[in-house]
């Protein structure tokens, strides 16, 4: 489907979002050379090592360096909101990769940010980009819907914790909304089940969310993120 082809912006960002050049026509925020370094990426599995107990199975865009790990940087952290439809896109790539292309009805669940991340983001970032990824898979003939039947917990920022710690922090992450459960069994009923983040680093989000699914006998197939940290990946 390709997230950045053909795709230019109305106003022009002072630098790319990838490698920063500046004064160079930019594709949704990223120049023609990092943009097709983006399109030239190709979904394939990722775990981490060990794969946490309960972590479904994973499908990543790419390694969590070089121009993904700037755009998303620059998506997440900096305010490059306009980078979620190039992102979405991608994103609806690796969601169709993790279903062995086979079009059908497909649930996202963007695994959730803290009230205080989204704050400091102006919103969801996740849930945004599920939303993007929905209304891409449903132009290319996929029936895709969106839920977020969960709420993340305050807790420590993952980028401070070290594996122990991302553990720790992850089994007291999610619970589920209170009156949501019988709304997402409808919601999930004839569909596949996926659960879609930006980044995968030891899989305990991924496997703490898969849990609290698990609880309203929700059966996730399988996860989609656009990154995956590089020594893990592949």
């Amino acid at each position: 489907m390709g997230g950045w082809a053909g795709l230019v912006d109305l106003v022009l960002p002072a630098e790319c979002a990838g490698c920063g050049a500046e004064r160079v026509p930019l594709r949704y925020a990223v120049c023609a050379p990092c943009a097709e370094g983006l399109d030239g990426l190709r979904p394939g599995p990722a775990a981490p090592t060990p794969v946490p107990p309960g972590m479904p199975p994973c499908t990543a865009l790419g390694a969590y360096d070089g121009v993904l790990r700037d755009v998303l940087l620059g998506y997440k952290e900096r305010g490059r909101h306009g980078l979620a439809v190039p992102l979405g896109a991608l994103l609806a790539d690796v969601v169709a990769a993790a279903l062995g292309g086979a079009r059908g009805g497909v649930l996202l669940l963007p695994v959730p940010a803290t009230a205080k991340a989204a704050r400091a983001r102006h919103g969801d970032h996740m849930t945004r980009l599920a939303r993007r990824a929905a209304e891409r898979l449903r132009r290319a003939g996929w029936p895709a819907a969106v839920a977020v039947p969960v709420r993340a917990l305050p807790r420590p920022d993952s980028a401070e914790l070290d594996a122990a710690g991302r553990a720790a922090a992850a089994e007291t992450a999610f619970r589920m909304r209170a009156g949501r459960v019988s709304a997402l069994r409808r919601a999930a009923a004839g569909r596949r089940v996926v659960l879609v983040d930006d980044i995968v680093t030891t899989g305990v989000t991924l496997a703490a969310m898969g849990r609290a699914l698990a609880s309203a006998d929700v059966v996730v197939e399988g996860a989609a993120v656009l990154a995956a940290t590089q020594l893990r990946y592949g």
